[in-house]
């Protein structure tokens, strides 16, 4: 990852609808928040942010959906290349966890892209819901 992250300690909160629009805007305001960082878009921090934010948002619309709760996107620059992402929903009894590989499934291997690319994520539990984050950065080694 050959961009650099100057400004530490530095947020981007936004809430979203809990849709796959929301998902999706999710993603994009994700990898501007980056660039205006100074991560360009296409770089590798830039998509893996991009891959980490599109599967932790899928997750909170599909799985951690109440009606007429939003879910919150909270990325914190870490410096020296690394990036916080957390998303937050409003379903706090479903934790994330691995899938059981099944042969021919078409969904569940969200996670498994998660901790590929993430230096380490899990769950924090909230008064209402849950928070999944991940912590990527250039200096950090890949798995939970």
């Amino acid at each position: 990852m050959n961009a650099e992250i100057t400004l530490a300690g530095t947020e981007f909160v936004q809430r979203f609808t809990a849709t796959r629009r929301g998902a999706r805007l999710a993603r994009r305001l994700a990898v501007h928040q980056l660039d205006e960082w100074g991560v360009p878009y296409g770089s590798e921090l830039s998509d893996d942010v991009a891959v980490i934010v599109a599967e932790l948002a899928a997750n909170a619309v599909v799985h951690g959906y109440v009606p007429g709760r939003d879910f919150e996107l909270r990325l914190q620059a870490l410096g020296a290349g690394g990036v916080r992402i957390e998303v937050s929903d409003a379903r706090g009894e479903r934790r994330p966890e691995m899938c059981e590989e099944q042969a021919g499934a078409e969904a569940g291997h969200g996670l498994r892209l998660v901790e590929a690319l993430a230096a380490k994520w899990g769950v924090a539990e909230r008064v209402v819901g849950k928070t999944v984050w991940a912590e990527i950065g250039r200096n950090q080694e890949p798995g939970r």
